[in-house]
């Protein structure tokens, strides 16, 4: 009922746009049609490649552009994200970035898998890296209804909605600010006059149906951009399935000297998962299909999103502002036993922006000043249900105000042409409210802050290498169930107990980085990084309702990359990952030191673009492979021992022919085992099982 009523509105929505819009398809039906399209060839800036996308700076220049800072930078750009196998997961789009490990796990719509430099261990869901789309933080605080603190959730985006997405690793940059660990991720979605309007329908393995409405155009100086894409799939597991509706709405306009936008976004979804399965089981003859005791989760979500920006209409220097509100409502309930699940849910109010100025000496240097502010109002807690009835019993139950205010200032400046410098230093300020209805006595009015510097050099001695290094500190800030701290005990609210951890600051890590990108001759390019990342101050749980500050976790990597465009029409890309340590220091009594992320990460990709018949053929092959994935098992847990390596090999191939666009797909996991989620337990392993083989189609009409 819920989901009718709400697909009814999202649809009368979707028609009042479309008839308000409608002077965009009269446009669009004038703009070009991608009947042969010059693609470029698989290229993304930064690490990956070191090749720089078309009018994207380098690193030597002054520019807040990310692929400008003196970091391993990745972009992918729209171009690229059409040759992939997105599919079920919007976290598909990072799956050639190096060192990233996007995660697609069949069990619905709960969270965006993403982890990288030994960072967001199994289930955190992006955690530790700072994600942005059109200037608006996307990480959730304390969440009940995901994946703990700092999640990240874009199925909300589809790739019809996004121009690019960059990939920053370390904390290198102050634009970015809570959960800026690992690295940041900017995400900026496209204008109507962009795109070319289509409708697509798409079908896949495991009853996988989308269909797609994209309008796009310009008219009289305003660009609008209508998104509408409908997907629903039964999953590889039994008792699995996702409903997903996702509408978006973009209208810019240059006016003077600054170009305005606002957006709407909604989305919901439905679904039920399958849940983990134990590696011990399996290999006694378990079947892989099956639903975790018998009983599956479910979840469902709903999300809109209004945002408005200004930023100058030409060049980079000038006045910046972003405004935003959402209403974020999301629950998953996992399963426990053959009768009870946990049943997490958030129901939130946020809102916030952020204003900068950035002024630009010539291409010499510049400085960026900005403050921001966000507010997150609402409701989260886990509740345990039995029979899919709500009982009386709360792991958790906050109401929560946590409000974050942020300044920041960042300055580039190049003393010759072959150097520049870069710096920049963040205060951010935590003013929460934390009313925990389980344990009153441990709620808490929290007040802390942090102040983060960045220092980063590039050096050009030639044309053909780029050297780069910087040190920066990144923070992360508490989580309310560490602010107020109660036995996980399910009990009803209300219970006498609990700690107010008032003295507890935001975790800060310290990283450096040195790496270079070489050219050595036309269409090549090699980027490598070395990295230390010190966690100066890991909070853990010392003893029940009491967390501290203890200690520290120490990550040290390597990674390489290259790019080749070996001829006109093939190019290829390879990269290697490489965890050398990520270790818990002082590791609690009865619990193994070593991180659960990987120790090897291999990818690598060949493209054929050319024409064919009157028309282009695009051919792409995509391998990924994980080994060396730590985790324990046994009382206590230190029996340390490796999950199962994981792989997965991507085909699709593309026709462009006049006004349309024919793709047929494939994504293939050969090893029976393999799984890139899976956790340790004493018991053994439990693990989200793949499907070996997943096959689609395509269909695209331009008009």
């Amino acid at each position: 009922m819920y989901a009718s009523i709400a697909r009814g509105r999202a649809g009368a929505f979707a028609r009042a746009v479309v008839t308000s819009g409608a002077f965009c398809a009269a446009a669009a039906a004038q703009a070009e049609s991608p009947a042969i399209t010059e693609l470029e060839a698989i290229e993304v800036s930064g690490e990956r490649n070191g090749l720089q996308a078309s009018g994207s700076p380098g690193r030597t220049q002054v520019s807040n552009a990310p692929q400008s800072l003196p970091a391993a930078v990745s972009t992918v750009t729209a171009e690229e994200i059409r040759t992939l196998n997105v599919g079920r997961d919007i976290s598909n789009i990072y799956r050639r970035v190096p060192g990233v490990l996007a995660n697609n796990i069949d069990q619905g719509d709960t969270g965006n898998g993403f982890r990288m430099r030994g960072f967001a261990t199994q289930g955190t869901h992006g955690a530790d890296t700072a994600v942005y789309v059109d200037g608006v933080p996307q990480n959730i605080p304390s969440s009940q209804g995901g994946a703990g603190h700092g999640p990240v959730f874009l199925e909300w985006l589809t790739p019809d909605m996004i121009r690019q997405v960059n990939v920053i690793k370390g904390p290198v940059s102050a634009l970015y600010g809570d959960q800026n660990r690992a690295g940041a991720v900017d995400i900026q979605t496209l204008d109507g006059g962009d795109v070319a309007s289509s409708i697509a329908v798409d079908v896949s393995s495991y009853k996988g149906r989308r269909s797609s409405l994209v309008l796009g155009g310009e008219s009289q100086g305003f660009e609008s951009l209508f998104v509408a894409d409908l997907y629903r799939a039964d999953g590889f597991r039994r008792a699995t399935q996702t409903t997903r509706d996702n509408y978006f709405w973009k209208l810019s306009k240059v006016i003077g000297e600054a170009k305005y936008s606002a957006r709407f976004s909604h989305y919901q979804s439905e679904s039920e998962a399958g849940g983990y399965l134990s590696l011990p089981a399996l290999q006694a003859g378990l079947s892989p299909r099956s639903t975790q005791f018998g009983l599956p989760g479910f979840g469902d979500a709903k999300r809109n999103t209004y945002v408005f920006n200004r930023a100058p209409a030409e060049g980079e220097g000038g006045f910046y502002a972003t405004g935003y509100f959402e209403d974020f409502e999301r629950s998953r309930a996992i399963t426990t036993s053959t009768s009870q699940h946990t049943f997490g849910k958030d129901d939130r109010h946020i809102y916030g922006g952020r204003a900068a100025y950035n002024f630009v000496q010539g291409d010499s240097a510049s400085l960026t000043l900005g403050a921001e502010a966000r507010r997150d109002n609402g409701d989260a807690y886990r509740q345990q249900y039995r029979f899919n009835q709500p009982t009386a019993n709360f792991i958790n139950d906050f109401d929560m105000d946590l409000i974050t205010y942020g300044l920041f200032a960042q300055g580039q400046f190049k003393p010759v042409e072959s150097v520049k410098l870069l710096a920049g230093i963040r205060y951010d300020r935590f003013d929460y409210d934390v009313d925990n209805l389980k344990y009153p006595g441990a709620s808490s009015g929290y007040h802390s802050s942090v102040t983060t510097p960045r220092f980063g050099i590039v050096w050009a001695p030639v044309d053909s290498l780029e050297l780069f290094a910087n040190v920066a500190q990144g923070f992360r800030s508490p989580a309310a169930e560490q602010i107020s701290a109660g036995a996980s005990t399910a009990l009803p609210l209300g219970q006498p107990g609990g700690l107010a951890n008032d003295s507890i600051k935001p975790t800060k890590v310290k990283s450096y980085d040195v790496g270079f990108t070489v050219r050595p001759f036309e269409h090549f390019s090699s980027t490598t990084e070395f990295f230390y990342i010190q966690n100066q101050d890991e909070t853990v749980q010392t003893a029940p309702e009491v967390y501290q500050q203890v200690g520290d976790t120490t990550r040290r990597g390597v990674e390489t990359s290259f790019n080749y465009q070996l001829t006109s029409t093939v190019s290829t890309y390879a990269s290697y990952g490489r965890i050398i340590d990520a270790v818990v220091n002082n590791p609690p009594v009865g619990t193994g030191a070593k991180l659960t992320v990987p120790e090897h990460t291999y990818k690598a990709g060949v493209q054929y673009r050319d024409g064919f018949m009157g028309g282009q053929i695009t051919l792409n092959a995509d391998a990924y492979h994980l080994a060396g994935i730590p985790y324990y098992v046994g009382t206590p847990q230190t029996q340390e021992r490796d999950m199962p390596v994981y792989t997965r090999y991507d085909l699709k191939a593309t026709y462009d022919y006049q006004d349309y666009a024919f793709s047929v797909y494939g994504t293939f996991q050969p090893h029976r085992y393999g799984s890139e989620v899976a956790y340790g337990t004493s018991a053994g392993l439990l693990l989200s099982p793949q499907p070996s083989t997943i096959i689609g189609a395509s269909m695209k009409y331009y008009f």
